[in-house]
């Protein structure tokens, strides 16, 4: 883990949201950070996934908290702020990733989904859901959840799209990942040829919520936060331009998190999250891509990392 954060500060990433791990590793990971132990990016975590009872929890064993009825629901999520999270998350749908789980009902109903995203903002904490199926991405979108983790099948609900950009709601699209289940045969035949459908449904997706005005974070799904800027390639390749897929990574993802009076912008009164490159990014968004060409990165106006820095020491 630490030379997992390690290697994102020096790609640039400043700030992690992770929206679920394996115990409580990255709960741990922050405070040994905030002890100085440990040098890396700003991490926001979700604790445990509130999830219902399903195949999922017991093929992710130890990353969720398996609740069912709403009173179950408040309950895990008061255990998540217990535990230190920064923002709960709720499993709307099954995951495609698991054989067994079937992601186009919904795995919860929607008095559980009005439970959980209550008491987390009585708590002051800001919500997302994982979203593959419409029924699922539905009652995220209409119980008021603030990111819509994955959501591809939203393309065929404009009237939700439309009510995702009214409300400030965040869709996160992970394209990238998307990408591996249908393209890296390292998945059963059955979940290649879903990864298939599911990353020409997140394409249209993604393109019918930029033309309704919907608010894009970029956000990956798996541990290669030193690769994020890939996602954002894959933003470009979907059909968003350079600037707008730049806008993702920074204000769109600082909205996601809820810190955009803080962090997304260079602006004054910002905390001067800042990456120097020797390339117009605009014009090479891959650029993010090549460690040679991060010369410098500034996490809350200091100097963290960057070859600059590797080539002259003396200058941190």
């Amino acid at each position: 883990m630490a030379a997992a954060l390690r290697r994102a500060v020096r790609a640039g990433v400043t700030t992690v949201r992770d929206v679920g791990a394996y115990g409580d590793v990255v709960l741990e990971a922050r405070q040994a950070m905030r002890y100085g132990a440990l040098t890396g990016p700003r991490l926001l975590a979700c604790g445990r996934i509130v999830a219902a009872t399903s195949p999922g929890g017991r093929f992710f064993a130890g990353m969720y908290a398996e609740a069912d009825g709403p009173d179950a629901v408040r309950a895990a999520v008061r255990a998540q702020h217990r535990r230190g999270a920064d923002f709960v998350k709720i499993m709307t749908t099954g995951a495609r990733s698991v054989e067994l789980e079937d992601p186009h009902p919904a795995q919860v109903v929607r008095a559980e989904v009005e439970a959980f995203v209550e008491e987390a903002h009585r708590l002051g904490l800001r919500t997302a859901a994982h979203c593959e199926g419409m029924p699922g991405t539905e009652l995220a979108v209409e119980c008021g959840v603030d990111t819509i983790e994955h959501g591809m099948f939203l393309h065929s609900r404009p009237d939700l799209l439309d009510a995702m950009a009214e409300r400030g709601q965040v869709l996160v699209p992970t394209l990238e990942f998307l990408h591996k289940v249908a393209e890296d045969g390292e998945w059963t035949p059955e979940l290649i040829e879903q990864g298939k459908a599911n990353l020409d449904a997140a394409h249209r997706t993604l393109q019918a919520a930029v033309a309704a005005g919907v608010r894009i974070a970029m956000g990956a799904d798996g541990p290669d936060v030193d690769r994020a800027a890939v996602e954002l390639v894959r933003l470009v390749e979907h059909g968003m331009s350079p600037a707008a897929a730049l806008a993702a990574a920074t204000s769109g993802s600082a909205v996601a998190l809820g810190l955009d009076g803080e962090l997304g912008a260079v602006a004054r009164g910002m905390r001067a999250d800042l990456v120097v490159l020797d390339a117009d990014v605009l014009a090479e968004p891959a650029a993010l891509l090549n460690l040679d060409r991060v010369r410098l990165v500034l996490r809350g106006g200091h100097l963290v990392a960057g070859a600059d820095l590797e080539a002259d020491p003396v200058r941190r």
